[in-house]
């Protein structure tokens, strides 16, 4: 008897379309076609979100991942070697823009590199892809709840590494692959940075003041609409559901997290305008009549996993529609996307890590309700 061997294919470089992403792409792009007020306020707001967000985070992402490509820095090792400072540094990672630092904490806490402190420490200090949001339209807010983030998330990992118990301990070895290899530089990849660059230089345009309808006139809602419609692509025909792997090259890593981002962005800029404009309801009015329960309401949204409750959370207060308050106990609670792989590689520990962290969430969200409540409103 032969034996027969069989052999598997290699996989796409290019994904199949995902029908639920096609689906929502196809809907958003009807929006916009859409004749009268309703295709005009959605081209508005989709051309806003490209200048004021995503062009912001395309240049984040291609700089971080430039500079750990062009220094050869393995983020996982040096965890591992840290020692007294891997808490510090998975606090680091958690505050930065994006979801991507904490992540790489999880996964090396899945692979017995890093403690559980530091899983606390980087889940309490990520804001996820809200922070990239809140960067473009309230960085004067953001300079505070960054720094404030990032100090929480120490103290709350060095208290966690010093109860006693079993979460001290680093889950067992293992290996963690978390997203498929993409391959070389793609065509779409190249498009949407070609994108993401006139895009940038109109959202810097626009932090001065200017006014940048009367300055690039046609130009602005075709680079906007046209990176909007660019991003769409890269996500809907994108195999992966939100992270990239450290293989792959700085421009497809930007391109498929920027995609994916701003997809949640333009959702909740439409869900905001969309209600104000059509819904009937004064939002402001409806917040002020439950304004003690807001600071809380923003904790409870953070335990959610993902980025996308969180970015409408910071568009409600970019609004001015909830204070301070209820955005800093959102940005303390909120584990982002990085809580996806950590439930999936532990469950038990994802639970009482973001457990932990809604404990400072809650006491810094009311300390600024009681004893600042006009505070950076």
């Amino acid at each position: 008897m032969t034996a027969t061997t069989t052999i598997t294919p290699p996989a796409p470089r290019v994904g199949p379309v995902r029908p639920r992403r096609l689906c929502m792409a196809l809907v958003l792009l009807a929006l916009a076609a859409f004749p009268g007020e309703l295709g005009a306020l959605t081209r508005g707001l989709m051309t806003d979100a490209f200048v004021q967000v995503s062009g912001f985070v395309a240049a984040t992402l291609i700089l971080f991942y430039g500079a750990e490509r062009l220094f050869r820095f393995d983020i996982g090792t040096a965890l591992q070697n840290a020692r007294g400072w891997q808490v510090p540094l998975a606090a680091l990672l958690g505050a930065t823009p994006g979801c991507g630092g904490a992540v790489v904490v999880v996964a090396a806490y899945s692979s017995g590199h890093v403690g559980f402190g530091a899983v606390v420490a980087t889940l309490t200090a990520t804001m996820g892809d809200a922070a990239f949001l809140l960067i473009a339209t309230r960085p004067d807010a953001a300079l505070v709840v960054l720094p404030l983030s990032f100090a929480v998330g120490i103290l709350s990992g060095w208290i966690v590494d010093a109860l006693p118990g079993p979460g001290r301990q680093p889950a067992r070895a293992g290996s963690c692959d978390l997203a498929p290899l993409i391959g070389r530089t793609r065509v779409k990849d190249l498009i949407f940075a070609g994108f993401a660059l006139p895009g940038l230089v109109i959202g810097i345009t626009q932090l001065t003041g200017a006014d940048v309808a009367a300055i690039y006139g046609p130009v602005l809602p075709l680079v906007g609409l046209g990176g909007t419609a660019a991003g769409l692509f890269v996500w809907v025909t994108s195999r992966l559901q939100a992270m990239t792997n450290t293989a792959d090259s700085p421009v497809t890593r930007m391109a498929e997290e920027t995609a994916f981002i701003s997809v949640w962005v333009i959702g909740a800029y439409l869900a905001y305008d969309y209600i104000v404009a059509f819904g009937g309801f004064d939002l402001e009015a409806l917040f002020g009549s439950v304004a003690p329960l807001l600071p809380l309401m923003g904790v409870l949204v953070g335990l959610i996993p993902g980025c996308g409750p969180q970015v409408l959370v910071t568009t409600l207060y970019a609004g001015g529609l909830i204070p301070f308050a209820a955005l800093i106990g959102n940005a303390i609670s909120n584990d982002g996307d990085a809580l996806f792989p950590a439930i999936a590689l532990d469950p038990r520990a994802a639970v009482r890590a973001t457990l932990y962290s809604t404990v400072p969430a809650v006491m810094l969200a009311y300390g600024f309700h009681w004893l600042a409540p006009g505070y950076m409103n």
